[in-house]
């Protein structure tokens, strides 16, 4: 190994056979300060033996892990690309790194690539698909994740060439989507971030105010306080036979006229209006003996 430097070979040496350590390998003491151009060459050295060595062996396990150790360069150089997103270097890291052993689980010399072109794109997938399913504050499915991002470079790219910002249509022509793809994918992207109710709304003076954001929005919703009676009343209808929840169904969910139950039941309406008075009445019967109970 003529071209590797000297910080290399004062971290590296040939292994003792009684150290119970892979043949053919350097023993690396600190494969976390190999240099870049050192690992990349070493890095060869130790794919060659992890090709033979039996998974699970204490032999197997070092040179996979002094392999992950040396390459975590490349894993930092990934994650450096994501800085000011808003997650902590040290997480994209993490992240990268789950990318950087899956390439080298996959990794296989007679693919005849540098091992860097091979991994770089493993590692940069990983973290995409960190920030795809954990950034957004409302999960949306990844299609719309995608034409999130593909909506921001089209608007970009159009604003700068027209000068103004661009229409619907302009978009999906550039997109090569629907206008109505281009609208979800609009839509999408307002559940990317979240404001909390709680936080302090800034007064025009750039001071914290006093006032919260939920004092703003909202209104109280009378019908709420129906979500109580309709779960009480679910299983006084289950007791009910197959005829009166379908005339309950007819009169309260598609809103029909008693003339109209009669004529689809066979029956007057005289008698549809008493059988309903007669099962309204029994279920409020049911809900207040529940209530008392």
């Amino acid at each position: 190994m003529n071209a590797v430097t000297a910080q290399a070979r004062e971290t590296t040496a040939e292994p003792e056979a009684a150290d119970g350590l892979p043949e053919g390998v350097p023993v690396v003491e600190s494969p976390t300060q190999v240099s870049p151009r050192d690992a990349r060459q070493l890095s060869r050295r130790f794919f060659d033996r992890l090709a033979v060595l039996e998974e699970g062996t204490r032999e197997h396990q070092y040179v996979r892990n002094t392999l992950i150790e040396m390459n975590l360069s490349l894993v930092r150089y990934a994650a450096s690309r994501f800085r000011g997103r808003g997650d902590s270097m040290e997480d994209i890291v993490q992240v990268g790194t789950i990318g950087l052993i899956k390439a080298i689980d996959r990794f296989e010399l007679s693919r005849e690539v540098e091992f860097t072109s091979f991994a770089v794109p493993y590692i940069v997938g990983e973290i995409k698909r960190f920030f795809r399913d954990t950034s957004w504050a409302v999960h949306v499915p990844r299609r719309l994740q995608e034409a999130r991002v593909e909506l921001a470079r089209a608007t970009d790219e159009l604003q700068t060439r027209l000068g103004r910002m661009p229409t619907t249509r302009e978009l999906s022509q550039l997109m090569s989507l629907s206008e109505e793809e281009v609208i979800e994918a609009r839509k999408a992207a307002n559940c990317y971030t979240s404001a909390s109710l709680d936080a302090a709304l800034v007064a025009d003076s750039g001071t914290d105010g006093e006032s919260v954001l939920a004092d703003f929005i909202g209104v109280e919703e009378p019908a709420l306080a129906l979500v109580e009676d309709f779960h009480s009343l679910a299983p006084l209808i289950a007791e009910l036979g197959p005829r009166e929840r379908r005339i309950l169904h007819l009169r309260f969910v598609e809103e029909r006229t008693q003339a109209e139950i009669g004529q689809e039941l066979g029956i007057s309406q005289m008698h549809v209006s008493r059988l309903i008075s007669r099962l309204v009445s029994r279920l409020r019967t049911g809900l207040l003996g529940s209530e008392l109970a």
